[in-house]
């Protein structure tokens, strides 16, 4: 499902990543560990296709993505690769179920196409109620929950989680942990996860350790 072979960046004379090698299976759920700087976050952008490697491959669904161009390269991400963050990055002047819709909208698809499919989601998460509200109007566990179903809206192939749970207290974190297990279950949905919580990193079918560039 992902494959990436000898993928290794430099910014200046930093080298960060160092020949990293490393396959995911479609519906697993893969933790990535390690102390600060060891260059998780990196790897993470250049599987999500938001970087390009130096040197080294990377597939994704048997597509060779280091050899598209820019635009093509644009609409697999939208696609194929759904994104979560620690701060959640949803769009302040836009209500929950209007950031739910971007990827859709991106996509070329109507308000009309896409806001059956931004409730369907927002209801399995929960948050339904909440679709009217702006950002602000959200809880820390709210926010992360909308930031989630935005990166299902277009049933990607793997959601990529970056200290997913970074900003959440431990219930709200918990509950996210969770989460992304019952998604696994009832959607086959594919994670690959940068964390430094301990908890869940070992819920995890694998935890894979970074450690100076390499895993």
């Amino acid at each position: 499902m992902i494959e990436a072979t000898g993928i290794r960046k430099r910014y200046s004379a930093l080298e960060v990543l160092k020949g990293v090698d490393l396959k995911v299976a479609t519906g697993e759920v893969v933790s990535i560990v390690g102390a600060s700087g060891a260059g998780k976050t990196t790897l993470l952008q250049i599987l999500g296709t938001l970087e390009r490697a130096d040197e080294g491959t990377l597939r994704i669904n048997g597509e060779e993505v280091t050899k598209l161009g820019s635009n093509a390269l644009s609409a697999f991400r939208n696609a194929h690769i759904g994104f979560v963050f620690q701060f959640h990055h949803l769009l302040p002047e836009f209500t929950a179920l209007e950031n739910v819709m971007m990827p859709g909208l991106i996509a070329g698809k109507s308000k009309g196409e896409c806001a059956p499919r931004a409730e369907e989601l927002l209801s399995r998460l929960n948050v339904l109620p909440r679709k009217d509200h702006k950002p602000t109007q959200l809880s820390g566990g709210e926010q992360q929950r909308v930031a989630v179903a935005r990166a299902l809206f277009n049933s990607p192939s793997v959601v990529l989680a970056d200290e997913p749970s970074g900003n959440l207290d431990s219930a709200h974190a918990r509950e996210l942990h969770q989460l992304f297990f019952d998604l696994r279950k009832e959607m086959g949905q594919t994670f690959v996860i940068v964390t430094h919580n301990e908890e869940l990193a070992n819920m995890a079918d694998r935890k894979l350790v970074m450690k100076d560039g390499v895993i």
